[in-house]
């Protein structure tokens, strides 16, 4: 299963304070979103896995791009989030004119720009939409992949990559990306609130009911 947390989550952190979710990784890295994670959610996390645009980017080249079904809005700043992309990873990609709606094979690149959008209706619960889409059509292209062209895109990727688990126990995962399924895909909070404003609070914020 796959489950985007808001980034506009209203959670406490560990030091009993509360802040948007994203802040736990801002003050205290991957094991500050882990352990807000298991503090909020009553979950018990214990192995990690956080990438950059490079990983991302690398992964969905790997594979040979994305088709992906975009409105006009999206083409629109999806060209717009690429220049930025390319800067920061130091790819190439080409921008989609006339911006028309219609299904494209997303280059690494523009893929990563696509999920990145937060400025159409739906703001950033429809941005995490866009990541769960774009995270469920790389693995399955990786399943399409065998084990030796998994093991080279792993090497490659594994430098842009941190993580709690070791090299081998990438490898020893890698032999059974064939058997997994990508389940139901969600974000949290399930049910929530905006209220506009929060007693001591200044800015969006949603609440989990």
């Amino acid at each position: 299963k796959l489950v985007s947390i808001y980034r506009d989550t209203l959670l406490e952190l560990d030091d009993g304070s509360y802040n948007k979710a994203n802040s736990a990784y801002s003050f205290g890295g991957p094991e500050g979103a882990v352990s807000l994670i298991n503090r909020n959610l009553d979950m018990n996390i214990e192995k990690y896995v956080t990438v950059n645009f490079n990983a991302l980017v690398d992964v969905i080249d790997a594979v040979g791009g994305l088709d992906l079904e975009l409105t006009h809005d999206e083409v629109v700043h999806m060209n717009n989030y690429c220049v930025e992309t390319s800067k920061v990873t130091g790819k190439k990609y080409k921008k989609i004119e006339p911006a028309v709606a219609g299904t494209y094979k997303l280059n690494g690149v523009q893929a990563v720009s696509y999920a990145r959008i937060r400025y159409t209706a739906g703001g950033d619960y429809k941005r995490t939409e866009r990541q769960r889409l774009v995270l469920k059509k790389t693995a399955d292209k990786l399943k399409q992949q065998d084990l030796a062209t998994l093991n080279k895109i792993i090497d490659k990727v594994m430098p842009e990559v941190s993580t709690s688990f070791t090299t081998k126990e990438i490898l020893s995962l890698a032999t059974g990306a064939f058997d997994y399924e990508l389940g139901e895909t969600t974000g949290f909070p399930f049910d929530l609130e905006t209220p506009e404003q929060i007693p001591g609070y200044s800015g969006s914020y949603v609440i989990p009911k």
